[in-house]
């Protein structure tokens, strides 16, 4: 049975995308069969695999609004293991949408249960906003990632998400754990990104992942080539880390 894992953060530019892209590849590699749902309007995710976002036809927006299976708009990718629901800029328009229909928070999750045991884990990279798609994914997850960025603002806006999480939580999915805080962006010459560190471990203790994700110019780069940072360059610290971190989410979910 596939774990469905929300990779979420109201904040924008905190790595949400490219630990979701990276995350899932790195799992892949890892030999586990993985799918990646690009639940953002920007489609970042999409691009960020290769996919050409402007000629795709079907993707999530079809998904959320039940016109098509989850199943008809998986879409292989170049990395192994790897399979993505992609994104379209016309998923802006679900929000409007799905305003008026009932049940509207769940039909994220009922269109993924028929195709949930065919995976190891599902990922969902999730808007930045807490609007109605990602609450949608918050719904069908079964836990939830949050990237913090090592910088000033780091934990501005986490007291607002932790409240939806709890809300969720008491409302649509009591199910819905939060597997971690992934801190990203670390900057180890910043006496900064030192004191970020040492205060979300503080407050936070065992909630956050050992594995820190460093700034790496060629994690920047890859996106741009349509690549994981795996298959851009499986030398590069930014490699190594996500690595490190599937790692250490299958360790903790043996």
């Amino acid at each position: 049975m596939g774990k469905i894992i929300a990779i979420a953060n109201q904040k924008g530019g905190v790595g949400k995308t490219t630990t979701s892209i990276n995350l899932a590849a790195s799992l892949g590699v890892l030999e586990k069969k993985v799918l990646l749902i690009d639940a953002d309007p920007q489609a970042n995710a999409s691009s960020g695999l290769g996919l050409d976002v402007e000629s795709l036809e079907i993707g999530t927006y079809q998904v959320l609004e039940h016109s098509i299976t989850a199943k008809e708009a998986i879409v292989k990718t170049e990395s192994p293991n790897l399979e993505i629901i992609p994104a379209h800029i016309d998923l802006v328009a679900i929000e409007i949408e799905l305003v008026d229909k009932q049940h509207r928070e769940y039909m994220l999750k009922k269109s993924l249960e028929e195709i949930k045991d065919d995976y190891d884990y599902i990922l969902i990279d999730c808007a930045p906003s807490l609007g109605l798609i990602t609450l949608n994914s918050l719904v069908a997850a079964d836990s939830v990632i949050i990237p913090i960025q090592c910088e000033y603002f780091a934990l501005e806006g986490l007291g607002k998400l932790l409240n939806t999480i709890k809300s969720v939580q008491n409302i649509h999915n009591a199910e819905l754990d939060i597997e971690g805080l992934l801190l990203t962006m670390f900057d180890s010459r910043l006496r900064l990104s030192n004191q970020v560190v040492d205060e979300v471990r503080k407050h936070f203790s065992s909630m956050v992942f050992d594995t820190i994700i460093r700034r790496n110019t060629r994690l920047g780069e890859a996106p741009s080539y349509g690549e994981s940072i795996i298959t851009y360059d499986a030398t590069s610290k930014g490699a190594v880390n996500y690595l490190n971190l599937a790692q250490e989410l299958l360790k903790k979910n043996s």
